[in-house]
């Protein structure tokens, strides 16, 4: 008798899923937790696993339809695997929305099949392309969105309508109400990395033989934002009814693009961390969310936020406050720039740097003043370590 595959249990703060990919399609043996289904949700993504060993004889959901917490999904008769091993692979096609393709030649050796990625799969499946014939860029070969959308079938002028996923259409709405329903305002300055650089440059082959991993910059910002903050406590608070809320805690909210889109996953307690547990953090939080691994609940609480938008070569924008922050802090492209140091005309490698933060609890004083000291300490970051 068919047992009943169910959607998990959702944490209260997520309001809806939607089916994103079928790992295993009707007919395919599965082992205990093996997962079946990829859930998408406005935060994350949700595996459902099998509950038992056994065949999947029916899929009573398809690729886009929502999902209510702990509804049925599937069904799956318990049993051993078919005689002769006839385990389905789990990168077949998804039913009940597969992926058009034609029939590859015969080979003496098969191909090795690209991971795709949900939003990617479902472009190739509107688009009607071969995944075969699209260059993964993503992680270990993985097909990413943007891989699919930059394939065409054909020449010509097209126009296609793709539906917004739910962390899409989630992004969406906090970016209008932020700036709906605060009076944000950004201020600019620029900072001299030469420091850090020669930092960097000096004790990186130690630090990675000492940490296993190794120091970027985005570590120093992060202790530069924890520094700032302490003296500017505004720019930590949040607006709470008629009140404002201030925290002595730093949670430091770090915006990575993901599978599905920018996510800003948070670094607990900051304060308490030193440089290796940062990186190791940030860089657990930036594979993690290539593969649509981050859980929901590490996207939650932030207090303050930092983007860098230079890794991919901006050179100066205004960030957006992540509600019901105060405040986000933007990075940009290092570029070599002709300054003036002690009277005369140098190059040194330069950041803009922009804070975007809401004017109702942050003077215009307190924002400039901050983004100072920011400046200060990656300009003089020994002044972190003795606290002046």
């Amino acid at each position: 008798m068919p047992i009943e595959i169910k959607a998990p249990t959702f944490a209260e703060s997520i309001s809806e899923a939607q089916i994103g990919e079928w790992v295993k399609k009707e007919g395919d043996f599965v082992d205990r937790d093996e997962v079946v289904l990829e859930l998408e949700t406005d935060k994350a993504a949700l595996e459902v696993v099998a509950p038992v060993a056994g065949t999947i004889v029916k899929l009573l959901k398809k690729v886009g339809e929502k999902v209510t917490s702990g509804e049925i999904v599937a069904q799956i008769e318990p049993g051993p695997a078919p005689a002769g091993g006839a385990k389905k692979s789990a990168t077949s096609a998804p039913a009940p929305s597969p992926v058009a393709s034609k029939s590859p030649a015969p080979s003496a050796v098969p191909p090795v099949e690209a991971k795709i990625m949900p939003a990617a799969r479902r472009v190739l499946a509107e688009k009607g392309i071969d995944p075969s014939q699209v260059s993964p860029s993503g992680p270990g070969g993985r097909i990413l969105k943007e891989d699919a959308q930059s394939s065409s079938p054909a020449a010509g002028r097209q126009r296609e309508l793709v539906p917004m996923t739910l962390i899409r259409k989630k992004i969406a709405a906090r970016l209008v109400q932020a700036q709906q329903s605060a009076a944000l305002l950004t201020t600019f300055n620029e900072v001299d990395m030469s420091t850090v650089m020669e930092m960097r440059k000096n004790y990186q082959e130690q630090f990675k033989e000492t940490h296993g991993i190794k120091i970027g910059f985005m570590s120093f910002f992060v202790k530069a934002a924890v520094d700032a903050l302490r003296r500017f406590p505004a720019v930590n608070a949040q607006v709470d009814g008629d009140a404002i809320a201030y925290h002595n805690y730093y949670d430091i909210g770090v915006a990575v693009g993901g599978g599905k889109g920018l996510v800003v996953p948070v670094i607990r307690s900051a304060e308490r961390l030193g440089f290796a547990e940062i990186e190791k953090t940030i860089a657990d939080f930036g594979g993690r969310a290539q593969e649509n691994k981050i859980r929901p609940e590490e996207l939650e609480g932030g207090t303050f936020t930092i983007s860098n938008g230079g890794i991919y070569g901006s050179m100066l924008s205004t960030p957006i406050v992540n509600p019901p922050q105060s405040a986000i802090l933007g990075l940009h492209a290092i570029q070599d720039r002709a300054v003036v140091r002690d009277g005369a005309i140098v190059v040194r490698p330069m950041m803009n740097l922009a804070l975007t933060y809401d004017h109702r609890i942050i003077d215009g004083r307190e924002a400039v003043s901050f983004l100072r000291r920011i400046k200060d300490a990656i300009e003089n970051p020994a002044r972190m370590l003795i606290e002046v």
